[in-house]
């Protein structure tokens, strides 16, 4: 009987939590202090907390993620209502932070370990992302949307290391395509371009889920990829082993090589060079008069938000002489006008 009251208990504080809907998920994260100046800081169970930072966290880390920046520490003082992980289906999502509850959607998915996944609204950093029920759902990060699966593996497993089977894949127009070839696996049997079929006998259905299913498979396993390379099927057999950091060479096909080097020379007309991130990498002599520095970031293009590289290089073919650029620098934004 008793246990019985435990489970109707825990029954009617669910259904508060959902009937209160993403404001009472506001709530909880301000109560929590889960949102930090520069970092986040959830709590789960057991007294811990989960915490994202771009710099490693002070405190004594109990394992931590050196891809995705994630650590996981103690917790003295502990939280009555921690955060769980939505192992199901959502109905709906919401972008949480202290001063707003922003419901949208995930339009893009998270895609291994350098292609994080976006939201359909602009989001207001830090934040993270939960259901109605404020369970968790993902983790907003300067560089896109860290997913439920890869927290939820990251807190359950033993050992945080990734596989590595000697490419990273992403969406093609027709299937999956090699866009990256791994530098630490001797003799590579995968070229830039394959178009990857099928995974252990199972029909490839996206980049996203085949990411995973590499990322997270066992270190030392064999596995069997079917790809298609110049109108042939190949059948490689592979070892996955340790996944290192900056392991990877990317446009590693001729095709990707020459879109690559377009890119740079439109980049190239202002006298910059532009990371994915619309970073400046790389600043020409004659630029250098602007007084613009390497890692200032690019925001807008003529009083227009530019947020990626393809929007980046609309603007740069369109625009003419006497361009008015927006960055960013240091949280300080200021105007060049470039002749």
């Amino acid at each position: 009987m008793f246990r019985l009251l435990i489970i109707l208990n825990f029954f009617v504080l669910a259904l508060l939590a959902c009937e209160g809907g993403y404001d009472a998920c506001k709530q909880k994260v301000i109560d929590s202090n889960t949102i930090q100046e520069k970092s986040i800081e959830i709590p789960i169970e057991g007294n811990q907390r989960l915490i994202f930072s771009e710099k490693t966290p002070s405190c004594e880390i109990i394992k931590s993620d050196p891809f995705l920046g994630l650590y996981l520490v103690e917790d003295a003082v502990g939280f009555e209502y921690p955060f769980k992980i939505n192992v199901g289906i959502s109905s709906g999502v919401a972008a949480i932070n202290k001063t707003s509850a922003q419901e949208g959607k995930i339009i893009k998915k998270q895609i291994g370990l350098s292609s994080l996944a976006q939201f359909n609204k602009k989001i207001s950093l830090p934040a993270i992302i939960t259901n109605s029920c404020c369970s968790l759902e993902g983790i907003v990060t300067p560089k896109g949307i860290i997913e439920k699966e890869y927290i939820e593996r990251f807190l359950s497993a033993e050992d945080t290391s990734y596989s590595d089977i000697g490419m990273s894949v992403g969406d093609a127009k027709v299937g999956v395509r090699v866009d990256a070839l791994s530098q630490f696996v001797k003799n590579n049997p995968f070229k830039g371009g394959d178009i990857i079929v099928s995974l252990d006998g199972n029909k490839v259905k996206d980049s996203a889920t085949l990411m995973r299913e590499i990322l997270f498979a066992e270190i030392g396993s064999t596995h069997k990829v079917e790809i298609k390379r110049d109108s042939k099927i190949v059948t490689i057999e592979v070892v996955a082993q340790k996944r290192e950091i900056g392991a990877f060479k990317k446009f590693a096909n001729p095709e990707e090589n020459a879109k690559e080097k377009a890119k740079v020379q439109k980049n190239e007309k202002y006298g910059f060079e532009f990371d994915k991130n619309l970073k400046i990498i790389k600043i020409s002599e004659k630029s250098k008069k602007y007084g613009l520095k390497t890692g200032d970031k690019l925001l807008q293009i003529n009083g227009v938000d530019i947020k990626n590289q393809q929007e980046l290089l609309k603007k740069v073919s369109d625009s003419k002489n006497g361009t008015t650029l927006l960055f960013e620098r240091d949280n300080f934004q200021f105007f060049v006008n470039i002749n």
